[in-house]
């Protein structure tokens, strides 16, 4: 069984464009702070099944569950690599559009 002793949330890929996706209260969502957090065995279970029926509905691609911290700013990961996940690539990326340069 997965460790409950964390705050956690369902994470996975929306299939149609890759982006990262978490699981909320009503769906799939790209704002980690709208993710539904995971407090218990209970909870994981139910994230766990959801992200089964996203993935058989084609909706979604390797779901699994992340450890965050919940806090009054909003839900950070706490691993790196789910953070870079959840801000975007490190480098240019395509959530922001290029500014034109200075003539």
């Amino acid at each position: 069984m997965a460790n409950t002793s964390k705050t956690r949330v369902l994470t996975a890929n929306r299939l149609g464009d890759g982006r990262v996706v978490y699981l909320g209260d009503n769906g799939w969502t790209s704002d980690l702070d709208l993710a539904r957090l995971v407090l218990t065995e209970a909870d994981a279970e139910t994230a766990e099944a959801a992200g089964l029926i996203g993935v058989a509905e084609r909706e979604i691609v390797e779901p699994y569950l992340i450890d965050v911290e919940a806090e009054s700013d909003g839900v950070q990961p706490l691993r790196l690599r789910e953070r870079i996940r959840a801000e975007g690539p490190t480098t240019g990326n395509s959530r922001v559009a290029p500014q034109p340069e200075a003539a």
